[in-house]
């Protein structure tokens, strides 16, 4: 039996790509199309210039005027064709392009399209320029899911393209969100940005990302001796864009480290007053610890913990049974994470200690914590993911507390822990 070839085909390969009937004919960036104004009109911009008193809507031959410098031939081509056929195959590597062209012939079908296929295709190679070409042409669903998967990637996805291709605004948005998987602990997030801010300054470095890090220790120590001991980098004229990025960096969770705490005094990045600062917060802390019978907060504050909750974060490579300590997790209350038979666990530890005053001895102590975990497919995209929520839990000395347990059929492996923790009330911060 001979397969009769469908009407949508017919029309399109009759119609479009052979121009047969054609009653105007569309002329843009060099090249020609004869076209159909009944089909045009599904288009509204060409809908507008046949209707209204326009001189175009008794012409034969139009010439376009193409603005927008992502919008090539091939775009166009696709997009004049979308309106003689039932579907499109939009290329990924063309999307950009293709949505540009839509946007700008009114095609409200194929921007939709165009905006579903970007969702779907978000990785470490694409993220920016669809965050930046959704700001551009108002796909606003589509720049939501790039800053998610950034804020779920960024420190698992690190790339020398990527790093140069994020901006200072986007940046600053990342870093100062709640939402950021930290994996490991604040450190390496400064240690992030050092790279970060590195790449933005000599873009034309090319070099693995395993050699960024020195290459970067190398190039800022050479601005020290440039500058001397008495301007910080992010005070300099090169520095200061930056200084609202890194304003967003919750030193109090670096500084508690010892090792951590002489990496940024040497780097010399940062303006002292901000340092400064900083430890007198971590030293009033302390003594409120030991001496003011402050047993943490005992109410959950969002801004509070949004804005400066400890972010920490771990990668279990697989099932089993792991326990773990964050190191900064200081002034008052020591936590232990254990993760075994699908059970996680927080233990408040008290007895061993290398020394009395790394931790409380009150009898009660709460936290204000937020637990996720999450599992993603090797683009960056997630599969799966749990939340608690912002809980208070209080825990007298040495009790443990199990806080999720997990449902096998729902998680996957490698599986990405990441907790916010607060361990003092906002007022009592705001005294400091």
């Amino acid at each position: 039996r001979k397969k009769l070839k469908s009407t949508s085909k017919y029309i399109y390969q009759t119609l479009f790509l052979n121009g047969e009937n054609s009653d105007i004919k569309i002329c843009a960036l060099g090249e020609e199309w004869n076209l159909h104004k009944i089909y045009l009109c599904q288009s509204g911009y060409f809908s507008s210039m046949f209707s209204g008193s326009w001189k175009e809507s008794s012409m034969n031959v139009i010439e376009l005027e193409i603005p927008d410098q992502n919008i090539d031939v091939e775009a166009l081509q696709v997009a004049f064709g979308s309106l003689y056929r039932d579907d499109v195959l939009i290329n990924p590597s063309r999307v950009v392009a293709l949505l540009a062209a839509a946007c700008m012939l009114q095609l409200d079908g194929l921007i939709q399209q165009c905006g579903e296929t970007m969702k779907e295709t978000i990785t470490a190679q694409t993220v920016c320029g669809y965050y930046n070409s959704a700001g551009t042409y108002g796909l606003d669903s589509v720049k939501k899911k790039c800053l998610e998967w950034l804020l779920n990637n960024l420190m698992t996805h690190q790339s020398v393209g990527l790093f140069k291709e994020l901006s200072i605004n986007l940046m600053k948005q990342l870093i100062s969100s709640s939402n950021l998987f930290v994996l490991q602990v604040e450190m390496d997030v400064y240690t992030a940005l050092k790279k970060w801010m590195f790449l933005q300054l000599v873009p034309s470095w090319n070099g693995s990302f395993k050699q960024v890090l020195a290459e970067a220790d190398a190039w800022f120590a050479e601005r020290r001796r440039e500058f001397g001991d008495s301007v910080a980098f992010l005070e300099s004229a090169q520095g200061s864009a930056f200084l609202p990025v890194f304003a967003h960096l919750r030193l109090q969770y670096i500084i508690s480290d010892l090792a951590s705490a002489r990496i940024v005094e040497r780097d010399a990045l940062l303006p002292p007053e901000w340092l400064s600062s900083v430890y007198k917060q971590q030293w009033f802390a302390m003594l409120r610890a030991e001496q003011d019978n402050d047993i943490g907060p005992q109410e959950i504050n969002k801004e509070e913990l949004e804005g400066n909750s400890m972010r920490c974060g771990r990668k279990l490579a697989k099932d089993g049974d792991y326990c773990w300590r964050w190191t900064g997790f200081n002034f008052g209350l020591d936590l232990l994470v254990t993760y075994t038979n699908r059970y996680i666990i927080f233990k408040r530890n008290t007895l061993n200690q290398p020394c009395s005053g790394s931790v409380s001895l009150q009898p009660r102590r709460s936290i204000a914590f937020r637990l996720r975990l999450a599992s993603f497919d090797c683009s960056g995209k997630m599969i799966c993911s749990r939340t608690t929520g912002y809980q208070i839990l209080t825990l007298e000395k040495d009790q443990e507390q199990i806080v999720m347990n997990l449902d096998s059929r729902l998680l996957t492996f490698p599986l990405y822990i990441c907790c916010n923790f607060l361990y003092t009330s906002a007022e009592k911060r705001a005294d400091s």
